[in-house]
């Protein structure tokens, strides 16, 4: 189970991390491309800002019982983070500040009572009200490490690589069809299985096992690495889904 404290205290330390990576640079560095296709560092930025609005919304919702979706839509999401991309560096960091708080302020309103309370993501998956600082978690990790300034996913915590392979596999990627079957081993031996439900035994397939550091699978999985780092056994490693 979530430990609903403890994971929103983890997103308030990301957020620094993340603050003090920005803050070094300048408004010309928010202008150049991010390690996400077409996207400059300053889209990386308005994303982070207005994905906590969006789970700000999602808090909401949980608390009051009123359906308060994510987004207006797709459309919206995506204008929202096309007008507020091109600003300077001082606007950027009082945005990521501000919508953090609001953020903070709508965790901290959440009653025990209500971390049990199911709401819809963006992309229709049903999610936990206390899943989903977890879910505030990944957005700051994996998008810093986007930004391309010397923060790597060989830096992110054990206990943040153990949330996201349990998350991608159990949740993101079970029973994916574009996933053939997989058996993800991590060095210290831990198992997870994902993709395609493997064929019964004695009926042909069997899963691809990959075996690698924690860090390794979660920037393969994610798209943060290109799994050179990884041993499938001989065979080739499948294409992930995009998240």
């Amino acid at each position: 189970m979530p430990d609903f404290p403890h994971d929103v205290a983890a997103v308030r330390e990301a957020t620094e991390r993340l603050l003090v990576s920005v803050s070094k640079l300048d408004d010309a560095a928010i202008g150049e491309p991010s390690m996400l296709p077409g996207w400059t560092r300053g889209h990386v930025l308005a994303h982070v800002a207005r994905n906590a609005d969006a789970l700000v919304n999602l808090l909401t919702w949980a608390r009051t019982d009123v359906r308060t979706p994510m987004y207006a839509d797709a459309e919206a999401r995506d204008s929202a983070i096309e007008r507020d991309a091109d600003r300077s560096l001082a606007t950027h960091l009082a945005d990521m500040k501000e919508s953090a708080a609001r953020f903070d302020a709508a965790a901290d309103a959440l009653p025990p009572a209500r971390r049990a309370f199911e709401v819809e993501m963006r992309n229709g998956v049903v999610e936990r009200a206390d899943r989903l600082p977890l879910r505030r978690l990944a957005e700051i990790e994996l998008h810093h490490v986007d930004l391309g300034v010397g923060y790597t996913v060989e830096q992110l915590s054990p206990a943040f690589l153990d949330s996201e392979l349990a998350f991608l596999s159990a949740i993101k990627f079970a029973g994916h069809p574009d996933l053939p079957a997989l058996e993800l081993r991590a060095d210290d031996g831990r198992r997870w299985l994902t993709g395609r439900p493997a064929t019964a035994p004695g009926a042909g397939t069997t899963p691809v096992v990959v075996t690698g550091s924690a860090a390794a699978l979660v920037g393969w999985l994610t798209g943060r690495g290109d799994g050179r780092e990884l041993d499938s056994q001989g065979a080739a490693l499948p294409a992930i889904p995009p998240l």
